[in-house]
Formats: structure tokens, sequence, C-alpha cells
């Protein structure tokens, strides 16, 4: 008999050779009925799994975090085979993961059609018609192990996969596999690690989204697919909510709102993922610059500058080549030398520390930068702002003393924090990366022993501060441990903004050292930090996060005067002049326009406030005041409304303080 161990600590005894799904049922018809997988020890499978000997067992079902990804995944099998159905059997498919933690989608398919064959998104409503087809026959999803060469000849000549049997050979001379696991559903056949749903009619609700370009394994010099992207869910409603989301995302979307607002454009004589900042741009950069200078003074920063070019051999010497050389632009050959422009600005610091000698008492040594950096990123993953080839990082290193590192490492967790309420941010995580053993000496520096102190340290730092985080293995960068800060904006979407990473390994190839105490030279821990991430990343995320209405002290125009004849120009002026003088950006209205027009006009520019004049308000010596979301706040003495402007924008009040019970 084999046995398993329930979660609740009974074991249960079914025949050998029963089924996972056997012990579903046996526990309960309900649990068996909702059950979309298993987890066998620590391994996820498929319902249908025999067991033998002695297993903890845990029935996943919907209420499972990882039930959706195994939904999501069935339901790419699905789509593909929708789509072979539909488009023919030399209809190629390639890779289809499930995307639980992107947004908006939540799988992909990229797919190689014939020649001739083109779908776009006219064709989606025609692939889902099918797909439910296939939910309402309820096809099983039966899983076999068969040989890597019986399933490269199953793929490749039953299926017509070539991109499966490149798929396989890779397999076999990467990592030496022999077998593979294959998905039957119906005629649909795939190779896949699994695990899948029971049958098809287990996918109660799902939707198709979009079609992309997609080059195969994300290589522009391959042949370009099509990708089509959906998402799935265990109901209806659930469907439904995020498709509203998503709605609410696309009015929000920064490319679309970063145009109508005039803050950044890309021209192609310029260069893909090279942004142009807009005069309206400029000014939320300035402000951005301007928070970050303040804060970083109060801690104890000091600024410095470094050049946006260097010779190769700073980054030999730092050791980031090796690793980063592909994301780099290629080197400029100058009078035999060669020179690289910079991805990122800590070389350039460690030098700045070298320039003399340092001492425990100089200690820690914060330096931070604005500093200008460009990575040749992939012409596929370029998105807007928040993917780009040229950046402006919230740069910034601190040299400290092991013995000062719990107290520099927080100090820059509870910075985030202090940003965190300032922009309104209310749902974050500390993704705490650590390395993986095996990939010592080709990911990541090798030196196992420092490793696990640094880790050990971070991880000590966090608990001992009370501060929430997730661990997740495998992704450090190459010389040490990190945090990566996962915010969300106010529609849900996940943004990965901040970083905070420890290096324990770069200092010592650049010689760094502090005469310690004891008169002994000891190398530094230097702690790599970046809150307010680059200026791209981060205001993509603000244009978002706001739906382009900026709390005034980040408005790139804080107000508009408008005027209801041109009787009340001069007036108007004034009043401008007024609020210059507070350091208020404000502009005046002086078109041939109708008032209302005007009004619409700033509404459209998501300008915080509309101060209207006519003849009473002249007289008066008042504005007839129009807040962006609260519409009229009525009439008040104009140097009453300088004076509460300057006081909103001094703050950085998030919302507005003229009529706060009205502003969401």
């Amino acid at each position: 008999m084999a046995k398993a161990k329930l979660p609740d600590g009974k074991v249960m005894e079914v025949p050998d050779g029963a089924s996972v799904k056997d012990v579903a049922a046996k526990i309960g018809p309900r649990l068996a009925d909702a059950a979309v997988a298993a987890k066998v020890d620590d391994r996820l499978v498929d319902l249908a799994t025999p067991l033998a000997g002695e297993h903890e067992v845990r029935i996943v079902t919907p209420k499972d975090p990882e039930a959706l990804e195994i939904l999501r995944h069935t339901t790419t099998h699905v789509m593909a085979q929708a789509v072979r159905r539909l488009f023919g059997d030399q209809v190629q498919y390639t890779i289809g993961p499930a995307l639980t933690e992107d947004f908006q989608y939540g799988f992909y398919y990229d797919f190689d059609f014939p020649d001739g064959v083109r779908v776009t998104e006219g064709d989606l409503e025609r692939i889902e018609a099918e797909m439910q087809r296939i939910v309402d026959a309820k096809l099983p999803l039966a899983r076999k192990v068969e040989s890597t060469e019986s399933a490269k000849r199953e793929l490749l000549d039953e299926h017509h996969q070539r991109y499966k049997d490149e798929m396989i050979e890779d397999l076999v001379r990467g990592e030496g596999v022999k077998e593979v696991s294959l998905y039957r559903q119906g005629e649909f056949l795939d190779m896949c690690r699994g695990p899948h749903l029971p049958d098809t009619g287990k996918i109660p609700a799902f939707k198709l989204l979009a079609t992309a370009g997609a080059y195969w394994r994300g290589d522009e010099h391959n042949k370009q697919l099509t990708r089509i992207y959906g998402t799935a869910f265990f109901s209806r409603k659930e469907l439904e909510e995020h498709l509203a989301r998503i709605e609410e995302a696309k009015r929000r979307d920064h490319r679309k709102l970063g145009k109508e607002l005039e803050i950044f454009a890309f021209d192609d004589e310029v260069g893909p993922g090279l942004p142009l900042w807009l005069p309206a741009g400029g000014v939320i950069i300035e402000e951005l610059e301007r928070l970050a200078k303040q804060v970083e003074a109060e801690a104890g920063y000091l600024r410095v500058r470094t050049p946006h070019v260097t010779k190769e051999d700073l980054f030999i010497r730092s050791g980031h080549l090796p690793y980063y050389a592909e994301s780099m632009y290629p080197p400029m050959e100058l009078e035999g030398v060669k020179y690289y422009v910079k991805p990122m600005n800590c070389p350039f610091h460690h030098k700045i520390f070298s320039s003399r000698t340092r001492s425990y008492r100089d200690l820690p040594i914060r330096l931070a930068e604005y500093g200008a950096c460009y990575r040749y990123e992939k012409s596929g993953e370029l998105t807007g702002l928040l993917r780009v080839r040229s950046m402006q990082m919230n740069d910034a290193h601190i040299y400290c003393a092991e013995d000062q590192f719990e107290d520099e490492f927080i100090a820059v967790v509870r910075m985030y924090e202090r940003y965190f309420k300032l922009f309104g941010i209310e749902k974050f995580v500390m993704r705490f990366s650590t390395h993986a053993k095996a990939a010592l000496g080709k990911k990541y520096v090798d030196n196992e022993r420092l490793w696990l102190k640094t880790e050990d340290m971070v991880r000590r730092t966090l608990i001992g501060n009370n501060v929430p985080y997730v661990e997740v293995a495998d992704e450090a960068a190459f010389y040490g441990p990190k945090i990566d800060v996962q915010i969300w904006s106010a529609v849900g979407r996940e943004f990965t903004l901040a970083t905070n990473q420890v290096d324990f390994a770069v200092p010592g190839r650049f010689n760094l050292v502090f005469v310690n105490r004891n008169n002994e030279e000891e190398t530094p821990l230097c702690i790599h930090r970046a809150p307010l991430s680059t200026h791209e990343r981060m205001i993509g995320f603000l244009i978002e996060h706001y739906a382009g209405n900026f709390p005034a002290w980040l408005a790139p125009e804080q107000a508009r005067l408008v005027p209801i004849t041109d009787a009340q120009n001069e007036y108007a002026e004034k009043v401008r002049a007024q609020l210059a003088a507070a350091g208020v950006r404000a502009s005046v209205d002086t078109s041939s326009e109708r008032m209302n027009a005007k009004i619409r006009k700033a509404q459209k520019m998501k300008i915080p406030y509309m101060l209207v004049v006519g003849a009473k308000e002249a007289d008066a010596g008042t504005v007839s005041v129009r807040e962006r979301a609260a519409g009229d706040v009525g009439a008040m003495k104009a140097g009453e409304f300088v004076a509460k402007i300057a006081d909103e924008i001094a703050t950085r009040a998030l919302h507005s303080t003229l009529a706060p019970a009205k502003v969401s």
C-alpha cells in the first residue's frame, strides 16, 4: 500500500499505483472535484500521477498560489491547439509560458506562421471561439515521458515542429537531458514540464488580449514570430475585474499620457530607447533631483560627478565586462585604446574613494550622483520609459566598515519608506535576492564564504528591524546579495523600482582600503543604492500611478490664470508675477478662446489649479479657484491663494490642501 501524509498530519493508505486524485477522492468528493494538481513532497505533479511508498501529499485547489500558473499554462496549450486547427498543421509553436507576475497578461505563445499567413488582433475572437470548443470537449491532458530521440521524432515527423527539435537539442547539449515529458490533448502534442489541469473542461474563464511581434529567443537577429497574449482565471468575475483594471491601466499608460502632456518623446533619428525630455519632463526631473539632493544632504551624502565614457580597463578591473558586455554599447577605439560609454557609475565612485587615503574616522563615506548611464537593451524589450537605453540613475555608493553595515543598510530602507509615503505608494515588498552555489564563477563571484556571510548580514538586518521581505534564490547581483523593491501603482500594476545591493567583491578588485582603529588597512563594504531608480523608470511609474494628475509640487505647470476677457489680461499677469515670486509655476491663457474652452484646455493638461479672473475679481483683487478634481473651490484673495499653494508645494503635499474632502 502507498501512504499519503496529508498537511494535517493524517496518513492515508491507498493501493500502490493509485493516483493523487484517488487520494483527493478518498478525502472527499468536493475536494476531488476542485482539485487542480497536487504537491507530492516538494514537487508539483498532475492529478494522474501514481503513488508508491510514503510521501507528503497536498492537493492543490484554485485557492492555492500554485493553481493560477497551472491554469494559465494549460490554457496556452488550448490556445496553441486552436491556432493549429484554424491555421493549419504547418504552424510552428515555440514557447508558451504562464505569466503570473505580469499585470496585464496571464500567458502567451509564440508562433511561426507559414508564409502568407498573418494573424492579427482581428483573429482573436475566432481563436477564442475554437478554444471554447476545446474546453467544452473536456479533452484529457495525458502526460508521457519519452527519450529525447523519440520525442524529437514524434514532434518533428508527426507535428512538423522544428523549434521543438531545436529546444530538445539545446537540453541535450546544455544539460545532458536524456528524457523529456510530452502532453497530449486530442490531436495536439507539446513538450512541457507540466503539471497541467486534468482536462480542458477545467478552464472556466479566459480571454485573448493582444498580438505582438517577438524574436525567437529574444534575439533580434532571429526570425520574428507572432506572439499571442491572453489571460485566464478561475471565475468569470475575476476575469471581468481584471479586464476592467486593464482598461484603467490603458487610460493611465505613461506612453499615451507622456505624449498628451508633452513630457517626453522618442524620435527614430535619435534612436530607440533614447528619450527626449520636453520642457514639462525637464521640470519633473528638476523636482525629483531637488527632492533627492535635499534628502541625501540630510543623510550626509556627498555629491560627485563622473564622465560618460571611460577606458575598457576600468570595466575589466571591476569585473563588469564578463557579466554585462552583451548589455553594453560596443567600444570606440581611438589611438589604439578602447573606450566604453558607461552602463553603471560604481567603478567611477570606487576611483573617487581611492583618490586619497581614508581613515576609519572618515567612514561611512556616501557618494551620490544622478549619473547618466547607457545600456544596449534588446529592441524587443524596450518599453516607453520603463525600459530604455539611456537613463539617469539616482545612484549612490556607501563605503562602510562591517560594524557600520546594519545602520547604513537600514537607513537606505527607511529612505525608501519615506519616499513611498511622499508619493502615496501603499503597497510594496522588499525582494531579497541571494546567489546560487551552482552558478559560482559563472554568474556570481566565486567566494561561497563571503556570499553566505553577507547574505546572513542582510537577513539579520531585515529581521532585526522588522522589515517585511521575501527571499528569492539565484537573483543576486554578480558581486553580492541585493534588495529589489517591488511597488504597486494605484491600479495594481507591479514595478521594480529601487535597489539596495551589497558589494563584498569589487572594492577588493580596486584595492579600496581604509586605515582601521588598529592602524591596519581594511577593505570596506560597499552598498549600491538607488531609491528613486532612474528618472525614466520613476517618471514612467508616476505618470501611471497618478494618471498624469501630479501633485502640485511635481506638476510641470501648477496654476493657470484664465481671464474671461482681454480686459483682465493685465490683472492676470500681475497675479502670475506674484505666483512666480513665490516660486509657483504659472501661466496666463491670453488666447481668444472663450473661458470654458480655456478651462477645458487646462483640464486636459491636468493642471492642478485654474484661476478664473473677470471684472469682479480684478476689482476685488481676488481669483475664482477651480481645483483639477474638485471643480469650483470659490473665490479668495490673490495673496491668500499664493500663500496656500506655496505652502502646498513646499510641504510636497500629496493632495490638494484647498479642497481635500473632494480629492480622491
